[in-house]
């Protein structure tokens, strides 16, 4: 693929990434407003059990069916691509399907991983997706493997979107925050099949063909194993998170119900809206991490340098712009999107986080796009383990604010590590830090501002209005202050939009 070509895929798959986020997004918060807190606590746990069995199922599966692929495409052996699907559908459903039968038949076995026995009624109901998620994830691979990029992206639309219009249709006909809790897996459920159905179709309409697995079999399995491994240790320390942190609140003081109720405020409600750089810094490291690998191995060490620069000086002008409207307005945001106070306060006090967040997802990737994937995991398990840390001890003193305390402090520590890293293997000396102290002074002006602008918009505009002005007012004094004191460069956004 032509640079030209990498960069306008890399375009319009950021493109639908944004679009699906953005309807998620509107999802969550209908769903919050209707099923509230504890409803939402009750989902967002019984669905980070899902996710870690989904994970151990077929998380490494696409990466490696699109590379073999790929592979005997070069060689234009079309059995062994047909192989590889084949061995990736069987080594798919012989993990999934026995864990859908013990977990459904035998749930009695595990009722002790939940303090609320609710969460394993939702479930149950989510477990047939697991078979339909993990057949999706070959025939994904193999569309990467294909480089029919544009098919899995609209099939993935797709399924966000079904899973919004049922999750909203099902959910308004709920009897009490189970029943709802219930209902909304339902809707995972259909989207999944969806998913599944759409990709199967698609694959048996372009000629797909399966043959015999066995050749394939061990080298699928070889390169799939340790993706797999990485990424379900990753998603069962969130899943552990998920599990602790209730039953330490319950040992604090709070009742089943308060429990679930603040898990649903934080993860539900507060959450989402401090990820939101999370896709800016997605797309940045979707065009910026083909340019990095490049440079690195062709020892263009100058241009490396001047890459990771870049990435980190954006980065850190993303966070730094976002802080001041999410402290200002974190109340705000709070009651007119979740009708929530408790989860605006959350926003408005956790948004300082969202610095050393960033520049550790951009450091993550500027480290593993060199080959440091091993250091990278390493830190994400010293990172995890103080977590855990923060939510084992500080319950009884915070409440939920553990989660949050715990959370930044594991993204102090991986970016500070990984910049560290960065340094030691850089040839040319990254020079990054006058940049970034600069950026973070500025947004004292920028909140103080902002909050004698909220004040006196407040006195004289209704309070959604107040909002949106106050925000984008500030939003644009940030942006002219930041050039004016040359933290920010247009041609850096230049470079982007061209590359695009």
């Amino acid at each position: 693929m032509s640079r030209e070509n990498l960069y306008r895929t890399a375009a319009y798959v950021t493109a639908f990434s944004v679009a699906e986020k953005f309807f998620g997004f509107l999802y969550r918060i209908i769903l919050s407003r209707t099923l509230g807190s504890e409803g939402m606590g009750i989902y967002q746990i019984a669905l980070s059990v899902f996710a870690v069995l989904a994970t151990a199922t077929a998380s490494g599966i696409p990466l490696t069916v699109s590379r073999l692929i790929t592979k005997y495409r070069a060689r234009n052996n079309q059995n062994a691509q047909q192989s590889v699907i084949s061995a990736a559908l069987v080594s798919v459903l012989c993990f999934s399907v026995p864990v859908f039968a013990i977990l459904f038949f035998g749930h009695g076995a595990f009722d002790w991983l939940f303090s609320d026995p609710r969460c394993m009624s939702v479930l149950l109901i989510l477990l047939p997706s697991l078979t339909f998620n993990s057949v999706y994830s070959v025939l994904r691979g193999a569309l990467w493997g294909n480089k029919q990029f544009l098919p899995y992206c609209i099939i993935d639309l797709i399924e966000e979107l079904c899973m919004i219009f049922m999750g909203v249709f099902l959910v308004t006909r709920m009897t009490d925050v189970f029943d709802g809790a219930k209902r909304i897996a339902f809707a995972v459920v259909f989207s999944y099949l969806v998913s599944f159905t759409l990709a199967s179709v698609y694959f048996l309409l372009k000629g797909g063909k399966l043959k015999n697995p066995r050749r394939q079999l061990k080298p699928l399995l070889s390169s799939a194993l340790p993706i797999t491994g990485m990424r379900t240790s990753n998603s069962l320390i969130n899943s552990a998170i998920s599990l602790l942190l209730p039953a330490r609140l319950i040992a604090a003081g709070f009742t089943s119900g308060e429990a679930m109720s603040e898990i649903g405020i934080a993860m539900g409600m507060s959450m989402p809206i401090l990820s939101i750089p999370a896709t800016l810094i997605g797309s940045l490291a979707l065009v910026m991490v083909p340019e990095l690998a490049e440079n690195f191995f062709r020892s263009q060490f100058t241009k490396l340098r001047d890459t990771i620069e870049k990435a980190l000086k954006i980065t850190t002008l993303i966070a730094c712009l976002l802080i001041p409207p999410l402290f200002v307005l974190g109340k705000d945001i709070g009651l007119i999107l979740f009708s929530n106070a408790k989860g605006g306060e959350i926003i408005r006090n956790s948004c300082f986080m969202l610095l050393p967040m960033s520049l550790g997802m951009i450091t993550n990737s500027i480290l593993n796009s060199l080959g440091y994937e091993k250091q990278t995991c390493l830190y994400f398990f010293i990172g995890a383990a103080v977590t855990l840390g923060c939510i084992w001890f500080l319950p009884q003193f915070i409440g939920i604010y553990a989660l949050i305390v715990g959370m930044a402090a594991s993204s102090v520590l991986s970016a500070v590590l990984n910049l560290i890293l960065i340094q030691k293997k850089s040839r040319e000396k990254v020079r990054f830090l006058k940049h970034t102290a600069l950026s973070a002074v500025s947004i004292l002006p920028a909140i103080l501002f902002g909050s004698l602008l909220h004040n006196l918009l407040s006195y004289y505009l209704l309070p959604v209005s107040a909002a949106i002005v106050c925000g984008v007012v500030l939003l644009c004094a940030e942006i002219l202050f930041l050039f004016s004191l040359d933290l920010a460069q247009p041609r850096w956004i230049k470079t982007l939009v061209k590359k695009s």
